[in-house]
C-alpha cells in the first residue's frame, strides 16, 4: 500500500494493520520486525534515509533523522510494539474506519503517535528545517524498553525530545514509575485435620495484605504531585495451595507500587521491607520473604521548561487549546529524562484505549498532532 509523502493518517493505517505484538508479553508473537521494514520503506518512498537497529534479536529499532544544519536538535519518539489482543471486540489488525476513527490494536497505544511524528519530520523538511531532527520508532517499550535503552547507549542526544504517545494533544510533562514486589508467605503442609502441624500460608497473607491496604489508605495519600495525584499500590496476582483438604505452605503476592516524581525505587522498596518486618515482629511471627523484581523510574519535567513553552507556542499559533496534565501510565519520557534529555509527552489517541477491548483513535487527531508537532520542530529546531 502506497502511502503519499506527509500523509500521517495513512501511514497510521498501515501501521495498524501489521501485528507486532511483544513476544516478550504473548509467546509466539511476531514482534516489531515486519512492521519496522514497512516503515523504513513509506520513509524510503518519502526520501528520509532510515536505518534498523537490532535492540534484540529480529527486533530493530527505525531511526532516521532529517536537517543537518545549525539549531537545536530535537528527537521525536514512539513505540512500534503493542500488547495482545485476546478478549478484543473488534479484528485488532483490519484497521478500519467507522465515524472517523481508526480501530485496530495500536491505534492509540501507539502507533497513530508515531505515523504523526514521521509525517511532522517530513513536512518540516520539505518547510526548510534546519537543525536536526531525529525520529526513533523503536521497540519493546510494553515490556522492558531494550528499544529506548540501546538508543541511548549508543549515545543518542538531543536538546529534548517528544515521546508521542497519546494525551489527547495535551501536554504531558510528568508521569508515574513503579516498582514490582513479590512477597511468599511461608506455611507449613499438613492433612487438613491437622491444625497441630499445619500453618496456613494464605491465611497468613491477609495479615500481610492488611497491612498494604493500610499503607494504601493511610500512607500514600499524603505522598502527592500536583498534576498526577497521589501514589499508590495495589496487590496484582496471588497464588498458593494444593487441594481442599491441605494446609497450603507457601503463597505468592505480587505487588506494584507506583511512585510518583521525587520518589526513588529505594523509596518503594523500603516500604515493602517495613512490610516484612511488621509481618515477622508480630506474635506469632509470620515467615515471609520479600524479592524486588523490577523498577522504572517516574518522569517529570517543570511546565516552564523550553520544550514544554515551545510546545504551548505551537499549539497557540494553531489556535489549538493548551492543556498540561500528567500521564497515569509510564512511558520511555523516564529514561530520556534520567539520561539528562529533557522528555514531554504529546501525541494523538487516548490513554484509557490502550490495551483495551476496544482501541480506536480519531483520525482528525493524527492530522492535527502531525500539524501541531511540524510547527514545533520548525520553531525549535529553525529554518535553513
Amino acid at each position: 500500500m502506497r502511502v503519499a509523502p506527509g500523509d500521517a493518517v495513512g501511514l497510521a493505517r498501515l501501521l495498524v494493520r501489521s501485528d507486532s505484538r511483544n513476544p516478550s508479553l504473548v509467546p509466539g508473537a511476531p514482534g516489531e520486525r515486519e512492521v519496522a521494514l514497512t516503515l523504513r520503506e513509506v520513509l524510503s518512498t518519502w526520501g528520509i534515509h532510515a536505518e534498523l537497529q537490532d535492540a534484540a534479536p529480529g527486533r530493530p529499532n527505525v531511526v532516521a533523522t532529517v536537517g543537518r544544519g545549525p539549531g537545536r536538535s530535537l528527537l521525536f519518539n514512539g513505540h512500534l510494539d503493542v500488547v495482545g489482543v485476546e478478549g478484543m471486540s473488534h479484528a485488532p489488525f483490519d484497521a478500519f474506519t467507522r465515524n472517523g476513527r481508526l480501530h485496530g490494536r495500536g491505534a492509540s497505544d501507539m502507533k497513530s503517535g508515531v505515523a504523526a511524528m514521521c509525517a511532522a519530520a517530513w513536512r518540516a523538511r520539505e518547510a526548510g528545517l534546519s537543525g536536526p531532527l531525529q525520529v526513533a520508532a523503536v521497540v519493546d517499550e510494553e515490556f522492558e524498553s531494550a528499544g529506548t535503552r540501546m538508543l541511548l547507549d549508543r549515545g543518542g542526544q538531543a536538546d529534548a525530545c517528544v515521546v508521542t504517545e497519546p494525551t489527547r494533544l495535551a501536554i504531558a510533562p510528568a508521569h508515574r514509575g513503579f516498582t514490582w514486589t513479590e512477597f511468599t508467605v511461608r506455611g507449613r503442609a499438613a492433612h487438613g485435620s491437622r491444625y497441630d502441624l499445619g500453618i496456613d500460608a494464605i491465611r497468613h497473607a491477609g495479615a500481610l495484605l492488611a497491612e498494604l491496604d493500610r499503607i494504601d489508605r493511610e500512607v500514600l495519600p499524603r505522598v502527592t504531585h500536583h498534576l498526577l495525584g497521589h501514589a499508590s499500590l495495589h496487590a496484582s496476582t496471588i497464588e498458593g495451595g494444593s487441594g481442599w483438604s491441605t494446609y497450603p505452605d507457601r503463597c505468592v503476592i505480587r505487588v506494584e507500587r507506583r511512585t510518583l516524581p521525587g520518589e526513588m525505587p529505594a523509596d518503594a522498596v523500603g516500604e515493602m521491607d517495613a512490610v516484612c518486618a511488621a509481618l515477622a515482629a508480630r506474635t506469632p511471627p509470620i515467615g515471609a520473604d520479600v524479592r524486588h523484581v523490577f523498577s522504572q523510574l517516574p518522569s517529570d519535567v517543570a511546565i516552564d521548561a523550553p520544550v514544554v513553552v515551545a510546545l504551548r507556542d505551537a499549539l497557540a499559533q494553531r489556535n489549538e487549546s493548551v492543556r498540561i496534565e500528567g500521564v497515569s501510565a509510564w512511558t520511555d519520557a523516564a529514561l530520556f529524562n534520567a539520561a539528562g534529555i529533557p522528555a514531554i509527552c504529546f501525541g494523538p489517541g487516548d490513554m484509557g484505549m490502550a490495551h483495551a477491548d476496544e482501541e480506536w483513535v480519531e483520525e482528525t487527531e493524527i492530522e492535527r498532532a502531525a500539524e501541531i508537532l511540524t510547527r514545533l520542530a520548525l520553531d525549535w529546531c529553525g529554518r535553513a
